[in-house]
């Protein structure tokens, strides 16, 4: 009995350490981040590019006051509802007191100055392919930016997924998992990679995701429920369930000006994104199309 209990205490132990181990949240190396002083005239580009307006504006805000990234938008799902944060240069209440590693930590892992994790409706599992350089870039953008100082509303999540640790768990099973389009690509295909995988973060919406909530990488870009519960995200695979009718034209066109071939018009959440990819050279538009060509056609999801 005695031999038992020891055992059950070791494996008890042991599990533990491989939990922490599993669930210890990551940051950048110093060396990896150490001579980037950033851009912020590029900044302002990879601001465009990774939508962050979109979720950290007011909401109803136009034009420059997009610029005032106050937070408060909510975002409803299965979880709970988030609400995006204030991530204005309000030192008390946005990100003004952060360091440079500070946001590369929360952009790329997840991980909050204080060592906790933040929620994946942060889109962190795909921005985690974003360059150093860029970061930097973004970095001293935002810090052109004004100030608010207004508090972010806490996020309305029950047990237990207010378990912040666990979500080490989490981001163990799902994130970090690299490129979901392999392969020999064209310089272009590969610049539309980066746009659309990383910095755009397009699967965050059009890829269905499993029962907790973990991107469904075999249905890459195939579309389905809205997390909301509102209708649904659209397959935009070159599948005759998605965009496969449309030209690489058409695909710039649409996200210059929000309409497609069909004379419709992006509405919704899209509505913002066309507001962010309309602000992109015209390569980039082309880059993104080339991608959206390239990657393979996947029926649309249900």
């Amino acid at each position: 009995m005695k031999k038992l209990l020891r055992f059950a205490l070791l494996a008890a132990v042991i599990g533990f350490g491989i939990f922490w181990w599993i669930t210890t949240p990551k940051v950048w190396e110093d060396a990896a981040l150490a001579d980037l002083t950033g851009d912020p005239d590029k900044g302002a580009l990879v601001f465009a590019a990774a939508g962050c307006a979109s979720c950290h504006s007011a909401k109803g805000a136009e034009g420059e006051a997009k610029l005032a990234l106050v937070g408060g938008r909510e975002f409803a799902s299965d979880f709970g509802t988030f609400y995006a944060p204030n991530i204005s240069q309000s030192v008390e209440f946005g990100i003004g007191g952060w360091s440079f590693s500070d946001l590369a930590n929360a952009v790329t892992f997840g991980t909050a100055p204080d060592g906790k994790h933040y929620y994946p409706a942060f889109p962190y599992t795909t921005y985690q392919n974003m360059s150093a350089a860029d970061l930097a870039d973004l970095y001293a953008y935002l810090k052109t930016l004004p100030a608010v100082d207004t508090p972010s509303q806490p996020h309305d999540v029950g047990f237990p997924f207010n378990i912040r640790r666990s979500l080490g768990g989490w981001k163990f099973l799902f994130a970090g998992k690299g490129w979901a389009l392999q392969g020999d690509l064209t310089p272009e295909e590969t610049r539309g990679r980066y746009l659309v995988e990383a910095m755009g973060h397009c699967a965050e919406c059009h890829t269905p995701r499993n029962a907790i909530g973990g991107l469904q990488r075999d249905q890459w870009l195939a579309g389905g429920p809205n997390p909301d519960g509102k209708g649904r995200i659209p397959n935009i695979t070159p599948h005759a369930d998605g965009i496969g009718g449309w030209a690489v034209v058409d695909i710039v066109t649409y996200l210059n000006s929000g309409f497609t071939p069909e004379y419709d018009v992006a509405g919704g959440q899209m509505a913002d994104v066309v507001e962010n990819t309309k602000q992109l050279p015209p390569e980039d538009l082309n880059a993104i199309a080339a991608y959206l060509k390239r990657i393979a056609p996947v029926e649309s999801a249900e």
